[in-house]
């Protein structure tokens, strides 16, 4: 990858790495890069989160663009998935949603999307990034008078995006009473209306964003709260869904945490049972539990695994024509209804296979046994990334670590590809020994690296 785009957009600090003219660049040369070839005025649809800073970069992004004569239809504030949908249904050329995920506040990000509403492939994003940063060209004599582009509101994105999805499960969720955490984001303006409307009784937390709240102590990455709500109030689940809602988590009516590969294991049965799991397999990433392979041994499905990050499962999931994949941590794709991960999309799939199964959801979770997995996150410079890949000292702990595990476990170490760190994780059945693997590595990686 280049040195603005990540594994999921450009991200960085709003105002500070991630500025307005950054912001306004990088929608001048999308707008050069992927509308180039129409006869038409390119239509591109923006969409953003609750951040603080989002309208400000929306309105960045959105100038750069009409700048070069695109037309813009301002969505507003809707999850990351809204966008990839509504680009097809708005029949846009592209579509933009400023977004950090499940990142802090301060912290922003501009995700692009092409026509088809699939992220956009390396060799399109690093054509972009040589036009931001002058490697390549430049984006031509702007226009004037009429020619510069307009800017469109007026449309309900809201209610068009949660018809589809609420169309996407064949019962409603009548009887069941969940509790749903919005994280202070997107899923804070749509999930109301979706869960609602398929008739569930509903409890929604952590849906009053004020800009700075976004994923503090909430959503998918905070998920105590959820869990001792659904517990104490008999619940039958908890809904997470994290900033942009493009992932979810849940518990059971129990409180215990159910993560993306179990979601996966309950999911790929149900579709697997009603003939709607192409080629019988299901596409996850080296992160995905061990248990998750076992899984699908015991049951006959074939498992996928590629880089972290859901650009390389739906990657694989286009290249096999497979239909069904995701993470650990809650994106999941259902390509037959969507074309990059959708929490909320999730969220009605399972709930609608609790309904129809008439089985709890710890019961339909059963199925998959989870093997402890111990992960530590090391925080690191873009420098010591790069050196960590070359640091002999490193790579003879990580060998002696595998070693260590044997057939018994196994030890993935990686570099973030949207945050500022290095990632250590082992499994196995042995807690305390893989514990110890891993602490020894991160202190080795700590040694060499954090100055």
């Amino acid at each position: 990858m280049g040195r603005l785009f990540g594994t999921d957009g450009v991200r960085g600090i709003a105002n500070k790495e991630l500025t307005c003219e950054l912001a306004l660049n990088i929608g001048r040369a999308a707008a050069s890069v992927l509308a180039g070839g129409t006869r038409r005025r390119p239509l591109f649809v923006v969409g953003s989160d609750t951040r603080m800073s989002s309208d400000m970069l929306a309105c960045a992004v959105t100038a750069g663009l009409c700048s070069v004569g695109a037309d813009v239809i301002n969505l507003g504030v809707v999850p990351t998935p809204a966008v990839a949908y509504l680009v097809g249904k708005y029949k846009a050329d592209a579509g933009i949603m400023i977004s950090a995920s499940h990142n802090p506040a301060k912290f922003n990000g501009i995700k692009l999307f092409s026509g088809d509403g699939y992220k956009l492939p390396d060799m399109i994003e690093e054509q972009i990034e040589r036009i931001v940063l002058d490697e390549e060209g430049d984006v031509g004599t702007l226009p004037i008078a009429g020619a510069i582009g307009k800017i469109y509101v007026g449309y309900n994105p809201v209610k068009d995006y949660t018809d589809h999805v609420r169309t996407s499960v064949p019962n409603s969720l009548d009887g069941l009473k969940i509790a749903v955490d919005c994280a202070n984001g997107s899923a804070s303006v749509t999930a109301e209306k979706l869960f609602t409307s398929l008739g569930a009784e509903c409890v929604f937390m952590h849906c009053s964003p004020d800009g700075e709240n976004i994923n503090e102590k909430c959503g998918s990455t905070h998920m105590e709260s959820l869990a001792l709500y659904v517990k104490e109030n008999g619940c039958d689940a908890g809904i997470a869904f994290d900033g942009d809602a493009d992932r979810c988590l849940c518990v059971d009516e129990n409180g215990n945490l159910i993560d993306g590969d179990m979601i996966m294991a309950i999911c790929a049965l149900d579709l697997a049972s009603r003939g709607k799991l192409n080629k019988n397999t299901v596409v996850g990433t080296i992160m995905t539990n061990f248990g998750f392979s076992k899984f699908c041994e015991e049951n006959g499905l074939r498992f996928e695994a590629t880089k972290v990050g859901d650009r390389f499962v739906l990657e694989e999931m286009l290249l096999e024509e497979y239909d069904f994949g995701g993470e650990q941590s809650g994106h999941i794709i259902f390509r037959d209804f969507a074309t990059t991960g959708d929490g909320q999309l999730t969220a009605v799939q399972l709930l609608s296979h609790m309904k129809r199964s008439g089985k709890k959801l710890s019961e339909l979770a059963s199925v998959m046994k989870r093997y402890p997995q111990v992960m530590v996150n090391l925080e690191i410079s873009a420098e010591g990334k790069l050196h960590f890949y070359t640091n002999r000292v490193i790579k003879e702990a990580m060998e002696e670590a595998k070693r260590t595990l044997g057939k018994e476990g196994r030890i993935v170490v990686r570099p973030s590809g949207t945050e500022p760190l290095i990632r250590i994780m082992a499994e196995g059945d042995d807690h305390e020994k893989i514990t110890a693997v891993v602490n020894s590595l991160a202190n080795t990686i700590k040694s060499e690296l954090v100055n």
